[in-house]
């Protein structure tokens, strides 16, 4: 049986001002006017708005630097160097990533951490890895943050496994809304499946 086991991971948005996020997502605030955004690294707010709603895995990776003891950089400069390790493929302005096998390969090189695509991931899996003292990127649906009852897929947003129980798993969401679902988010097991695409990275200290 699973017994509870819950990191003390800090937690980053993937935009700057955390607490403007359901402003953010509604569209009713553009991520150019977040007051914080120069705090990303981004040269200008453009940059910014145009990397930020992209960033969850950015986002994920500077909370497992924190925990794993690292030195946690800016989001936009982390985007730069994931990029020219082909994590990201931007074509214009289109976007592929986050690619798992070349992110993996990065973050192994560049801090020396275990890091492992898992192109097919169990969440019995997830358990026994945050069991070992690791952490997960799972890929979910971004409707996680209110537990949409029909998603519209599984999959295309990351959010970090930090804990797990019989009954839940808890995730830190790079999107979700402040106070309900960003930090410590206690998913219901029974509901998880209808978010989570089967597939994502696992992270830890070196072996």
């Amino acid at each position: 049986m699973t017994t509870a086991t819950t990191h003390r991971v800090p937690y980053f948005s993937q935009w700057e001002s955390a607490s403007l996020v359901p402003e953010f997502v509604s569209g009713t605030t553009a991520a150019a006017a977040d007051p914080l955004w120069a705090s990303s690294g981004a040269d200008t707010a453009e940059e910014y708005s145009f990397w930020a709603p992209r960033m969850c895995g950015m986002a994920c990776l500077r909370m497992a630097l924190g925990y794993f003891g690292h030195p946690v950089p800016a989001s936009v400069p982390l985007v730069r160097e994931a990029l020219a390790a082909g994590a990201y493929v931007r074509d214009g302005d289109q976007v592929q990533g986050l690619i798992y096998a070349p992110f993996a390969a990065w973050v192994a090189t560049r801090w020396g951490l275990f890091a492992e695509s898992r192109p097919q991931l169990s969440v019995d899996q997830v358990d026994a890895e945050v069991a070992r003292g690791r952490l997960v990127l799972l890929s979910v649906h971004w409707s996680i943050r209110t537990l949409d009852l029909e998603p519209a897929q599984r999959g295309g947003h990351l959010v970090l496994a930090v804990g797990s129980s019989p009954d839940h798993i808890a995730i830190h969401n790079p999107s979700g809304f402040p106070e309900i679902s960003q930090q410590f988010h206690q998913v219901p097991r029974a509901d998880l499946g209808r978010f989570f695409a089967g597939r994502g990275v696992v992270l830890g200290r070196a072996q």
